[in-house]
């Protein structure tokens, strides 16, 4: 393995030979934190809507004549959260594998790492999110495409890195044009497609069924997308030429996005169509797909990813580090938060009357007033825990 890039110009073929030298700088480390921890808190808000605004669930894309734009709005903040985890998590298992000795090592951890997550899905955060011991329907959700992202990552990362991005970018990009395969349920192809890229029910040996609500192809090309701009992170490269590379990336993918939705004609199986005025138009525009993500949805939510990731390493200051208290530790708040919000719910509901299976507030804004009420305990929880992580010398704590 070679010890460092020879220029920042420099693409060696595999992307295994692309080494970073030493462990990045806590500097570097805390941009990806921070930004991984902007996107937990969002998504604290949008799981906060799942629960606390059970009245007004929204649909996949979005009924506009029935969303209010405060809840749509809402809605749209959380798209970020998906894509930029994955892209996320992709760099992060580059940098890991440099640390650790290359790609073989990278490998080996994302494998093992995509079936505990598998397995943390079915298990404990599908009971989170039912309080069921026992569901007759088990929902495959983004631990669960996470996963098995990891999992397809652990091989296809010893590509060539131009074979990589061509293919991560093919997938991301292409895959709106299998839209109008279906596999019906008793053929062959049913469980498979439902798995890459159709939402569907899968029947389950014990009687029960799992839908695919995060159909996996787009995020393995996400993962994949991520894995390879991990060179960019070695100390080789200047943070002034990483931050052109990201700002970069992130116009070109503004760009190509803003033609693709102007067309009207591929990105996104629902055209926008204009409204009365130019806040329904804007509404109708960024009325996104996502499952799956959409090529649109992809494009616009990762370049605005990656100028962030660039603006928290340059000017993050104590605002990223104080996000990167949850993004340091994003498997466990993501849990804690799920078990938090589910017992809070069910607590008020044995005080406050309700028809419902939950109790939901009367406005968005409150909705918005809880996740930040319980973004101060998951705060210092998470502080807590990476300390306790931190001290630990047991292998398994590397999975949480």
């Amino acid at each position: 393995m070679n010890p460092t890039l020879s220029s920042a110009s420099r693409d060696p073929a595999p992307i295994a030979q692309v080494p970073v030298t030493q462990a990045l700088s806590s500097h570097r480390i805390g941009s990806i934190d921070a930004l991984r921890g902007l996107v937990m808190l969002l998504m604290l808000v949008d799981h906060t809507r799942e629960f606390f605004y059970f009245h007004a669930q929204v649909s996949d894309p979005m009924t506009l004549a029935t969303t209010p734009p405060d809840l749509f709005f809402t809605r749209v903040a959380a798209h970020f959260c998906a894509p930029v985890f994955l892209l996320l998590t992709g760099l992060a298992a580059y940098l890991y594998g440099a640390a650790k000795g290359g790609a073989g090592a990278a490998s080996a951890f994302l494998f093992k790492r995509g079936l505990f997550l598998i397995a943390l899905e079915l298990t404990v955060v599908s009971f989170a999110w039912s309080f069921d011991p026992t569901p007759k329907l088990i929902y495959l959700q983004v631990i669960w495409a996470i996963g098995v992202a990891m999992i397809a990552l652990s091989g296809l990362l010893h590509l060539p890195r131009w074979g990589l991005i061509a293919l991560g970018l093919a997938i991301v990009l292409g895959h709106n044009l299998f839209d109008g395969i279906e596999a019906p349920v008793g053929s062959a192809w049913h469980v498979p497609w439902a798995i890459l890229h159709d939402r569907g029910l899968i029947d389950l040996p014990w009687g029960a069924q799992a839908r695919t609500s995060y159909p996996v192809l787009p995020w393995i090309g996400v993962i994949m997308l991520g894995y390879a701009i991990g060179p960019w992170f070695a100390r080789a490269v200047t943070p002034a030429v990483r931050g052109r590379r990201l700002v970069g990336v992130g116009v070109v993918a503004l760009a190509l996005f803003a033609l693709l939705r102007a067309t009207n004609v591929y990105g996104d199986p629902t055209p926008w169509v204009s409204g009365q005025d130019a806040l329904s138009t804007t509404m109708s525009v960024l009325n996104l797909t996502k499952y799956p993500p959409s090529a649109d949805f992809l494009l616009v939510t990762l370049g605005l990813g990656l100028p962030l990731l660039a603006g928290f390493e340059r000017w993050g200051g104590g605002l990223g580090k104080g996000l990167a208290v949850f993004g340091g530790v994003p498997l466990f708040f993501y849990v804690v938060h799920l078990y938090v919000l589910h017992g809070l719910n069910r607590a008020i509901g044995l005080i406050v009357p309700h028809d419902a299976p939950l109790v939901s507030v009367g406005n968005v804004a409150s909705l918005w007033l809880i996740a930040a009420a319980l973004a101060v305990p998951g705060w210092f929880a998470c502080r807590a825990f990476t300390q306790v992580k931190r001290r630990s010398g047991q292998a398994w704590m590397r999975y949480l």
